[in-house]
């Protein structure tokens, strides 16, 4: 067997955790593998919204067993309030849901040196989430941090001290006054260390390789987003782990050669949470229109996501460096409201020159986005679950794509619950 992964292609918030939701009853396993608290996966079926920030997406399906990776930091406080939130849909979680030993664990201060940092930029200020994920992978890659599976250990309270006095020298540095704030947050820390004792802590490395080599179909799932990601994406406005699919190889102890499809997730549109550049950001009311139609306000911030026309350089490079097989079209009910769709599918540099290649420095280099027009489908998409049924001006849309990206879409997301999408595996099997 090989392994799936399910990415987003842009900036993060491309409906990742619905399709996970969507796709997983094909799969015996599902496995986080990189970020942390700072992903928002939203899942919405029977009328309710459920928003998972580490636990992967599989959850809510009885017989699929769910791995948080070696490639996750997480936040022992975080995941004691997740887990309490799914206290009302009577899963059996500790039964269905595997921690690595070696993911890297956020702790109290990790947070409080994000704020001091951010805070220390000013203007130039990244937009982090302030839930200490980039400490905490500054501190795995220095070699400094603590895992889960230290939590086991009786020199824990030892380790934890040592780690948590270095960073008060890191804060003191800054100025930053953490007296008021730091001993709540242990108690609720040390409090959740301990709850987090009843699940069960794995080599999951061994999990997934012995799951793949029983036959069992396993599923990657990634979080944030292609252009976030710490090598390729929008540097430094990014986030501090691998998001494309190399990261499944790294963040759960699988082989290149184990990975099989790789399901790319965009929206028909672009978003983008805090700073950083974005060629197609719309500051006018057309991009508010899109924001209300779209509900597009983090999920895990709460924060307004700024909104443009679809970039298809950007997609392209997302698409090349992760070797998609198959395309994924979110929220495209929230462009029936347009008389006129655009797509960017050129960028004009400073001296005139055309590319549809993404330069080395969005930040520095100045680019004008060229834009085709399509007619709007202006009609609802309610109710329709075949791709022969999909009004003309739509079709349109997505022939474009699927010639412009060289690969097919198979999935077109048309509201927030499950149930609510189009398959062109169904239509298929219809015909």
């Amino acid at each position: 067997m090989k392994v799936d992964v399910l990415l987003g292609l842009q900036w993060g918030d491309e409906g990742k955790g619905k399709i996970v939701d969507v796709l997983a009853p094909r799969y015996q396993v599902v496995g986080r593998f990189q970020g942390g608290p700072n992903a928002g996966h939203t899942l919405e079926f029977d009328g309710i919204k459920h928003v998972l920030h580490q636990i992967p997406s599989g959850i809510f399906r009885s017989d699929i067993q769910n791995v948080i990776g070696n490639g996750v930091v997480l936040d022992p406080i975080v995941f004691k309030k997740e887990i309490d939130n799914l206290g009302p849909y009577n899963l059996d979680l500790v039964a269905n849901l595997f921690i690595s030993k070696k993911a890297s664990l956020i702790v109290p201060t990790h947070s409080l040196l994000d704020a001091a940092y951010e805070r220390s930029k000013g203007e130039a200020k990244i937009g982090s989430t302030l839930r200490g994920i980039g400490p905490a992978y500054q501190d795995k890659i220095a070699r400094l941090g603590l895992r889960v599976g230290d939590i086991l250990s009786p020199r824990f309270a030892d380790k934890y001290k040592k780690l948590v006095d270095a960073h008060k020298v890191i804060l003191d540095f800054y100025a930053f006054d953490y007296s008021e704030l730091l001993a709540p947050a242990e108690e609720k820390f040390f409090a959740a260390v301990e709850f987090m004792k009843q699940f069960t802590l794995a080599n999951s490395e061994y999990l997934i390789n012995e799951s793949l080599d029983a036959g069992k179909s396993v599923l990657a799932e990634g979080a944030q987003g292609s252009l976030l990601d710490v090598d390729f994406g929008s540097y430094p406005f990014v986030t501090s782990s691998t998001t494309m699919a190399a990261g499944a190889c790294t963040g759960l102890g699988i082989s290149p050669s184990q990975i099989g499809e790789v399901f790319g997730i965009f929206k028909a549109y672009c978003t983008r949470v805090g700073s950083g550049p974005f060629p197609t950001e719309l500051l006018d009311a057309t991009g508010e229109e899109m924001r209300k139609e779209g509900r597009e306000f983090g999920a895990t911030t709460g924060r307004p996501r700024r909104c443009g026309w679809l970039d298809l350089p950007a997609l392209k490079y997302a698409i090349m460096i992760n070797g998609v097989t198959q395309l994924i079209m979110m929220k495209v009910d929230v462009l029936t409201i347009f008389d006129t769709i655009k797509v960017c599918t050129h960028y004009r540099l400073a001296d005139g020159t055309l590319t549809t290649q993404l330069p080395y420095d969005l930040c520095d280099e100045t680019v004008e986005p060229v834009y085709k027009e399509f007619s709007g489908w202006k009609t609802s998409l309610d109710g329709i679950y075949d791709f022969d049924a999909i009004p003309e001006q739509l079709l349109a849309y997505v022939k474009f794509l699927e010639e412009e990206l060289n690969l097919p879409i198979t999935y077109i997301s048309t509201g927030p619950d499950r149930e609510a999408l189009i398959s062109r595996e169904a239509s298929a099997a219809e015909a």
